[in-house]
């Protein structure tokens, strides 16, 4: 038995060991969502998180089932999202690409607003500072602030290439954002480079009034919130003229002040029209793809059900603490 007549949503797959907050989801959207693999047959949509996905085997697709994936790892590091023939066996995509049916950048409106935080003052002796603890390496990353390095000083917090320890108990995000401030220059660089993949790493240092020397996507451009906001490693030909390049500008308080004029002027349109058009959550947006049951592009649809257009996220919250499992006790009851 279920009150619920919306397109049933099944996560096949976690988010690297997680599922998304599906009461939140079954509460404020017109969809049903479910992850339990039993109701595969009953399913509208198949989510899965390519990702999590390697080694296992696809189940078999009934017929008028629509497939969607999801990633947000880089073509690079998952070549199958590149591979046309894999592709093609879905119908609706979600990830960091432009083009995907459900697009999924690194940023939403919310960086939009974070982006308007006035930079504080820099206070290390060292301009340039660096976080990178994963070993994981397809663009070269590691190699170059090695030989950077060689040219200038680099504060390097991570666990790779490590010369510094914060001061104080570490809190994850928090502390690196209040670490980047005070460094004129941070390194921004992806694991890997491809078009549209852009990272937090790039806009984490935007946030906290650092400038991003940036090495990954050739399209970052169309990413940058404001005018002269970045550097881009692709423009030098080796470290050593990115490290000359670093040190004169650094040294020069009115050419350094540049690179931050922007904070100060409104973001540009084109960034604002993107973090707007991904407002929304985007597994509501996806429900609003799906929702009249076919797969349409992006979709307009916000996906919201009549519930979740009245209530109010604190409540929502409300509902996924304490209460969540008598309530996930009761909706068993009813669907049986």
């Amino acid at each position: 038995m279920s009150f619920r007549t919306g397109p049933l949503i099944l996560l096949y797959s976690t988010f690297f060991g997680r599922w998304p907050n599906l009461l939140r989801l079954n509460c404020e959207t017109a969809c049903r969502f479910t992850i339990d693999r039993r109701r595969l047959p009953e399913a509208k949509v198949v989510l899965f998180h390519l990702p999590t996905m390697r080694g296992q085997e696809f189940p078999m697709r009934y017929p008028g089932q629509l497939w969607a994936v999801f990633s947000m790892e880089s073509s690079i590091n998952f070549p199958a999202l590149a591979d046309r023939e894999f592709m093609r066996q879905f119908d609706i995509t979600m990830g960091y690409w432009r083009d995907a049916a459900v697009w999924t950048p690194y940023f939403n409106l919310g960086t939009a607003k974070l982006l308007r935080s006035p930079p504080v003052e820099k206070t290390e002796a060292v301009p340039l500072v660096y976080f990178q603890s994963s070993h994981f390496d397809a663009s070269g990353r590691t190699g170059y602030v090695r030989a950077l390095m060689k040219h200038m000083p680099v504060d390097s917090y991570g666990r790779v290439l490590n010369n510094r320890r914060l001061p104080g108990p570490d809190r994850g995000g928090q502390s690196k954002l209040r670490t980047i401030a005070r460094y004129k220059f941070t390194l921004a660089f992806e694991n890997s480079i491809t078009k549209d993949y852009v990272t937090e790493k790039f806009f984490e240092p935007l946030i906290a009034g650092s400038v991003p020397v940036y090495l990954g996507a050739p399209n970052i451009a169309e990413f940058a919130p404001g005018k002269n906001c970045f550097i881009n490693v692709a423009d030098f030909d080796s470290p050593a003229s990115l490290a000359a390049y670093l040190e004169r500008i650094g040294a020069d308080e009115a050419e350094y002040g540049k690179l931050l004029a922007w904070k100060a002027q409104p973001l540009r349109p084109q960034f604002l029209a993107m973090a707007e058009s991904v407002r929304t959550w985007s597994m509501y947006r996806l429900c609003g793809v799906i929702g009249d049951g076919t797969a349409t592009g992006r979709g307009m649809a916000d996906g919201l059900s009549a519930f979740g257009r009245i209530s109010s996220r604190p409540f929502i919250r409300w509902l996924s603490g304490p209460p969540r499992a008598l309530l996930h006790y009761l909706f068993r009851l009813l669907k049986h």
